[in-house]
């Protein structure tokens, strides 16, 4: 199974989302062999990508993602402004304001899965939802250059309640994420 741990977004916080990527889209006239939009409803904050692990590990996985979010108080965290990963944009985000609850969740996601093997991150934890891939530089330019007015544009608020460990499978029509567990917050 391929695994990744997440925070769920809110539906104003999607709606916000469609509507930037359909403008951006109809702005940019952005074929699909030169951009790969991310449909809101799968759009998702992941905390940690575990990728393939094992069936016979999952009960642990579970465990772990379950006693990890139980030792944490909810939190709210703001979804602002847009960037771009790459130059030229190979991804381009919506990003989330400092929130050290959510930092300081993902870090010991990351230490509790390392101490089982997991090779932690090797770059700092930047918290963002993937708006869309960018398959071509030039398309990149051009998403990178018309998401300016939007880099600290207000997307909403995210009550944090719960994380989800998803699986993911790849399809020729893109992934499909299923909730395999869910573990609540204080």
């Amino acid at each position: 199974m391929r695994l990744f741990v997440a925070i769920d977004i809110e539906p104003h916080v999607r709606i916000r989302i469609r509507q930037i990527q359909n403008r951006l889209a109809q702005t940019l006239d952005l074929s699909d062999k030169q951009v790969k939009w991310v449909h809101p409803e799968q759009i998702h904050l992941t905390l940690k990508f575990l990728g393939d692990v094992k069936d016979a590990l999952l009960t642990q996985v579970c465990d772990i993602v379950k006693r990890t979010a139980a030792e944490f108080e909810s939190f709210d965290v703001e979804v602002k402004g847009l960037g771009v990963f790459g130059q030229p944009a190979r991804i381009v985000w919506a990003g989330t304001s400092a929130c050290p609850p959510m930092a300081q969740l993902q870090a010991e996601l990351e230490n509790r899965f390392s101490e089982l093997g997991w090779d932690p991150e090797n770059r700092p934890f930047t918290g963002h939802l993937t708006l869309c891939r960018v398959k071509n530089a030039s398309a990149g330019r051009k998403l990178a250059d018309a998401i300016e007015p939007y880099k600290n544009e207000p997307l909403g608020l995210v009550g944090v309640t719960e994380v989800v460990l998803y699986q993911s499978q790849l399809t020729s029509a893109g992934p499909l994420y299923t909730a395999v567990c869910r573990a609540a917050l204080k």
